[in-house]
């Protein structure tokens, strides 16, 4: 689930992820998400991606790319997903 942090209840903690996208030369990273592992992860991401991909593909120039990352606590990528516009 993405959101505020909550309080972490006894045991195991839960990873936190978060998204970055890249449009050239601008980037930008999304709120932290607690989700159970890398399996809810990608699917979380997938869902986020697919939400994203119509407009970033309608504002796309010739020899472009437009990336979305999941990135792990460490801010480090997990999952990396490209959309890549090039000119033959």
């Amino acid at each position: 689930m993405c959101g505020p942090r909550t309080a972490e209840p006894r045991g195991s903690p839960v990873p936190t992820f978060s998204f970055r996208t890249q449009n050239g030369d601008n980037s930008s990273t999304s709120i932290e998400c607690e989700l159970a592992d890398t399996r809810a992860a990608w699917a979380e991401m997938t869902k986020v991606c697919g939400d994203l991909i119509g407009g970033a593909a309608r504002k796309l120039e010739q020899n472009a790319k437009w990336q979305i990352e999941l990135l792990d606590e460490s801010k480090q990528p997990v999952f990396r997903i490209r959309l890549v516009a090039e000119t033959q």
